[in-house]
């Protein structure tokens, strides 16, 4: 667990990080400080390191809330035929599915780049 200079929890081993508007797990965040602060640009990568070989298509920098993320992530699981889950604000696909996730990103209004090799 580590705290902040407030004397607030900011990351929890069993939640993640916490919100620091109200104090929750960002998962379970319902206030607008939860929606990360990014550029606008929505990265797609391909990852292996230490997933013990295994490829992951990883979405970073989607600008929503987590329950709002976790449909689109089922949403881009379906889509790819695979499964996956929802970490700390980035969306997981199991398998290379860059080349389908991109172009639905695109149709949904996002600015997408593909990032990493």
């Amino acid at each position: 667990m580590r705290y902040g200079k407030e004397g607030g929890l900011v990351y929890s081993t069993e939640h993640g990080q916490m919100c620091p508007g109200c104090r929750q797990p960002q998962a379970a965040c319902s206030c607008a400080s939860a929606l990360p602060a990014g550029d606008g640009v929505v990265r797609v990568s391909c990852q292996r390191k230490g997933r013990g070989g295994t490829t992951v298509t990883l979405v970073r920098g989607v600008p929503l809330a987590a329950d709002a993320l976790a449909a689109l992530g089922k949403q881009l699981r379906a889509a790819c035929g695979s499964g996956g889950t929802v970490k700390d604000g980035d969306i997981e696909i199991q398998g290379d599915h860059v080349d389908t996730v991109l172009p639905r990103l695109a149709a949904l209004g996002y600015t997408v780049k593909r990032s990493g090799g």
